[in-house]
């Protein structure tokens, strides 16, 4: 059975549709060429995050952070050791509130650091406060198989 999902590229943002079973194998953007997983988190703004919480089949956790917030810079660390173990299944993505404050606004962020999890354009869960790699991750998957 072929289980087919659309995930959209870090790097030029192409949606690329590949066996689900394929996302472990290293796929590459059909456009760029580029890994379309990079261990790592992908950085949003009002530009382009709808199109990866909308088109990705793939769960999405966004963090929303800002410079100034020191619980944030403690946590960036963790948040990207947390993509290593997540991806392929899950796209980690981080969102700068001072540069885009409408968008922390819309989906009423009011602290930071908060994760927010979508799957399918719509939120699932979404948590405030620093937390460790390992925290992240267990909160994460605990919110994917509920």
């Amino acid at each position: 059975m072929n289980d087919k999902r659309k995930i959209v590229c870090m790097q030029c943002e192409a949606i690329n549709q590949l066996d689900f079973q394929r996302l472990e194998k290293g796929p590459l953007c059909g456009k760029c060429h580029q890994p379309l997983f990079q261990q790592k988190s992908v950085v949003l703004n009002a530009g382009n995050l709808r199109r990866h919480i909308a088109q990705n089949q793939i769960p999405v956790l966004v963090e929303f952070w800002a410079e100034w917030c020191g619980y944030c810079k403690k946590m960036a660390p963790a948040y990207e050791q947390a993509a290593t173990s997540l991806e392929p299944f899950m796209r980690l993505a981080r969102l700068n509130t001072e540069t885009d404050p409408t968008i922390a606004s819309q989906y009423a962020v009011t602290s930071l650091p908060t994760l927010i999890l979508f799957r399918n354009n719509r939120e699932l869960a979404r948590q405030s406060g620093a937390m460790t790699a390992e925290q992240i991750i267990a909160w994460a998957r605990a919110r994917i198989l509920s």
